[in-house]
């Protein structure tokens, strides 16, 4: 039993440490409506790295006014 307390524990504390370290929101996808991808290079495997457009809702809080770079 008291295996199970402990199991729980670790699991509670490791996911609590695993959403403070989240800086984009469901609210953040809702707001701009934009797919995670549009900010995100991959959001599953590699959240922190960020596409010009995620760079500039870091930097701005907002999408307003960004202009997504030309194509080749």
């Amino acid at each position: 039993m008291r295996t199970v307390r402990v199991l729980a524990l670790v699991a509670f504390v490791a996911a609590t440490m695993v959403s403070f370290n989240a800086a984009a929101k469901p609210e953040d996808a809702k707001k701009t409506g934009k797919a995670c991808n549009f900010c995100h290079t991959n959001a599953t495997k590699t959240p922190k790295e960020l596409t010009d457009a995620g760079k500039y809702y870091k930097e701005k809080k907002t999408l307003e006014g960004y202009k997504a770079p030309e194509k080749k």
